[in-house]
Order: structure tokens, then sequence, then C-alpha cells
């Protein structure tokens, strides 16, 4: 299987008044493409540095990172930047959507970025996301007019949008409700089947038995990295959950 992600010896040290503080301490992993895997660790872990390496937000002090083959740690600002537009699809935890604004104008935002399509190429790719997400009725309702979950579901076809080589995911349930949470499981699952390369960084234990691999840490270190021998289904959990009366 290709490497989507590979980090050699990655470390990233900040410089807070006095003192250097070690977020990362020498993280070595690969991810192949098709892999759903959850990164989690505790507040201090590490895992916000290097989901921002990983999106390519930041740089590592030292080590190599490559994302799809690419070196990214000597790249220029800009070269990055256009490597994350191409390569990383993101879902944020607060959605990150603009307001009073629709769906499909959301949707067709990093497109806008990309000279490959034009307006209508934009807008039939945008329409085919959000119905991808089951948003197809919704396609014109501004942020403002949706529910936390059908506001996720437009920032998961946002992030599809570009065909990336990876999904990031950042607590992208963590301001859910329990039915809605699953309603996005279901969905990364189904994403997962389809081929998707998905990272999910969360600090949620019960999120790890739905990924196929979870890299735990801790103090800037890989305490563990497992492989999910028995990855549970999350429509069968969520078929098992209370119907939600404002959904």
């Amino acid at each position: 299987m290709k490497e989507i992600i590979k980090l050699e010896n990655i470390r990233r040290n900040f410089v807070v008044g006095d003192e250097v503080v070690h977020a990362l301490r020498g993280l070595s992993f690969t991810i192949k493409e098709g892999e759903f895997v959850t990164i989690m660790g505790s507040s201090g872990s590490g895992k916000s540095t290097l989901l921002n390496i990983l999106g390519c937000l930041d740089t590592p002090t030292s080590g190599e990172y490559y994302l799809d083959g690419v070196s990214v740690r000597t790249m220029g600002k800009n070269a990055r930047a256009t490597l994350r537009n191409r390569k990383i699809g993101f879902v944020f935890q607060n959605y990150n959507l603009l307001p009073k604004t629709t769906a499909i104008e959301n949707v067709e935002l990093p497109l806008m970025y990309n000279p490959a399509y034009n307006t209508v190429q934009r807008r039939k790719k945008s329409i085919d996301a959000l119905i991808a997400v089951g948003l197809g009725e919704r396609l014109n309702h501004k942020s403002n007019q949706m529910s936390g979950g059908q506001m996720q579901r437009v920032a998961i076809a946002r992030a599809l949008v570009n065909d990336p080589a990876v999904i990031l995911a950042d607590e992208a349930t963590g301001n859910l409700d329990t039915r809605t949470s699953f309603e996005i499981l279901v969905l990364f699952q189904k994403l997962h089947d389809e081929g998707r390369t998905i990272i999910f960084v969360t600090h949620n234990p019960e999120i790890a038995q739905y990924s196929s691999r979870n890299i735990t840490l801790r103090d800037g270190h890989i305490t563990s990295d497992i492989e999910n021998e028995k990855i549970l289904d999350a429509a069968e959990t969520l078929a098992k959950l209370p119907v939600n009366d404002d959904y």
C-alpha cells in the first residue's frame, strides 16, 4: 500500500520565556493509504502540535515529514499552503464554516484556489460532495439554519471536495451530542470503506474502537501504536441509541 504520511524522528520545540518546551520528542510512524487512524492523548500530550505539523500549518524543529511522497519541512510558506489545499481536507471541532453563506458556498471554498476548476465544475463538485454526506436537501441552507450535525456534514463535504490524500479531523465530534456524534462516525466509516485515508485526533477513547488503528501520545512520545483487530460498527451502535427529538 502507498504511504500517505511518513514521519521520521519529528521534534518540535517551543521557546516560552527562558524555557524550551519539547512538545514532540522524536516521533516516527507511517500511515498508508486507506487507513483510519485515531491519534489520542490527554491535554499536553503533543497531539495538537502533531496535528498542526501533519496539516502543514507548522513545521518541525527537526526530522522529516513526507506528505504523499513530498518532503514538507524545507518548503516555503506558499508552497506549503498549496500542498495543504490540494492534499489535506480539514474537519474541525467548531466546523469553521463561513456564517451567512450557503452549504454550497462553504463547500466550494477550497476549489476557489484550484485553477483546475471553473465555476460550473466547482458547483457540480460541491453539490456531489454534499449529496455524498446526506445533505442533498440542504444545498442552499445557511449555517445559521442548520443543526450542529448538519454543519459538521457541510465541513466534511468541504474536506472531501478537493479529493485530498488525507482527511484530518480535529475533535470532529467534540461539540456534538452522543447520537449526532455517531451519525458523524458512521459517515467517517463510510468514507474509510470507500478507501479514504483518515486521521482523527481525539481525547475520547471510545472513538478508537471505530478506527482501524490507534496511536496514543504522552509527553511528546508515542506510548502505543495498535492495529484494531475488532473494529466496531458505528451504524450498529447508532441503531441502539435513543432518537434525538430535535434532529
